[in-house]
């Protein structure tokens, strides 16, 4: 790597740092029409054209910081396809993505916003999923043809809807209270995805 690309690596981490700085700081009352760039762009140490450089816009500045954030999606899908008994590892994954939005409360927020107001965030968003559609319809069919799970709807089918579960669950978890108990919640989800799959609580 070129030292120009080196330097135009740290230009747009220290924009996507600022910006969580700002959102972090903010809080639930953060909004994109409040983020000032020229702002955000002295706190990161460049100009304002630098931040214009390498996002078209500010929702795409929160999608790209909201891509640190796959990291704990794409654990979650290694654990749906590890060993063990499977309500483990779908309660196992549910967890780890929870977690990870708990500890980003304000990007996913930000992210929520950016998505209903950028159609180009929003199609990302959708790419992002459909690619987890993927994993999770994989598991079906192999659960299926393994006589582990019942024949039923499509596994794409089966796949979309628990993942539009799992969306909704983590934008009610990041506008709820800091001290809401959410392992009722958790438990519920988990149960709804193991029944969806096996037509029963606990597969045998």
């Amino acid at each position: 790597m070129s030292p120009a690309a080196t330097r135009g690596d740290q230009r747009r981490a220290a924009l996507l740092e600022a910006l969580d700085h700002h959102l972090r700081d903010a809080g639930r009352d953060a909004r994109l029409e409040d983020i000032n760039v020229a702002d955000l762009s002295r706190r990161a140490g460049v100009t304002r054209s630098a931040f214009y450089f390498y996002f078209e816009n500010k929702a795409a500045a929160v999608a790209a910081l909201m891509d640190e954030m796959e990291d704990d999606a794409w654990d979650a899908a290694g654990l749906l396809g590890g060993e063990g008994v499977m309500r483990d590892r779908v309660a196992a994954a549910i967890r780890t993505v929870i977690e990870g939005w708990r500890r980003r409360t304000h990007v996913h927020l930000a992210m929520l916003e950016a998505r209903a107001t950028s159609a180009a965030v929003r199609e990302r968003w959708e790419s992002r999923t459909a690619s987890f559609v993927e994993v999770v319809a994989a598991l079906v069919e192999s659960e299926r043809a393994a006589g582990l799970a019942p024949a039923g709807p499509s596994a794409t089918a089966v796949a979309t809807a628990l993942l539009d579960l799992n969306d909704r669950t983590l934008e009610r978890l990041v506008r709820a209270p800091d001290d809401a108990d959410w392992d009722p919640h958790v438990d519920a989800v988990v149960h709804l995805w193991t029944s969806a799959i096996y037509g029963r609580t606990t597969p045998s």
